[in-house]
């Protein structure tokens, strides 16, 4: 089983977790002046399971919890938390799949970098050269050199020699 902090971890790789915190945390403090400081771990981790695409009920299946316990601390903490950021008070959250959408909008996505395109890259040329096979009592050596030709992005392929001496 994973733990509570490993839980929902794609969050991590698309937002920005260090300053929505933060920002999460000043608009609690401004909706509850007296409660604690910061987000509790509970609070974070909900939190990474809305940006990771998880409904309030696949979360709560995750932390063995009722999906109507999820629901009800999500309406009296990270949705309001949510409101305050958007500063849209008075307008219902009206559904959980919002909260990514206006996070987006206020910049907290971080910026995905490019896709790497596997077709442009795939080798056109490759040679396998076996150079020397050992054996020493129960352990067996093969010393192999390869060499692969991609293609770059210009019309001439380069080749990549890993059989030279560094």
């Amino acid at each position: 089983m994973a733990s509570k902090e490993d839980l929902f971890a794609e969050a991590a790789k698309h937002w920005d977790l260090e300053r929505l915190y933060q920002a999460f945390a000043e608009a609690k403090r401004q909706i509850s002046p007296r409660s604690r400081r910061g987000l509790t771990e509970t609070e974070k981790l909900y939190l990474r399971g809305l940006l990771s695409g998880c409904s309030p009920a696949e979360i709560a299946r995750q932390l063995f919890q009722s999906s109507k316990s999820a629901e009800v601390y999500l309406c009296k903490t990270l949705y309001q938390y949510v409101k305050k950021l958007a500063d849209v008070p008075n307008e219902p959250v009206g559904n959980w799949r919002n909260i990514c959408d206006r996070l987006q909008e206020a910049g907290y996505k971080t910026q995905s970098s490019p896709e790497f395109k596997i077709n442009n890259s795939v080798p056109t040329e490759a040679l396998v050269k076996i150079v020397n096979i050992g054996f020493d009592s129960n352990t067996g050596t093969i010393d192999i050199n390869i060499r692969v030709s991609i293609p770059s992005t210009s019309e001439a392929p380069k080749t990549e020699d890993l059989d030279k001496d560094a």
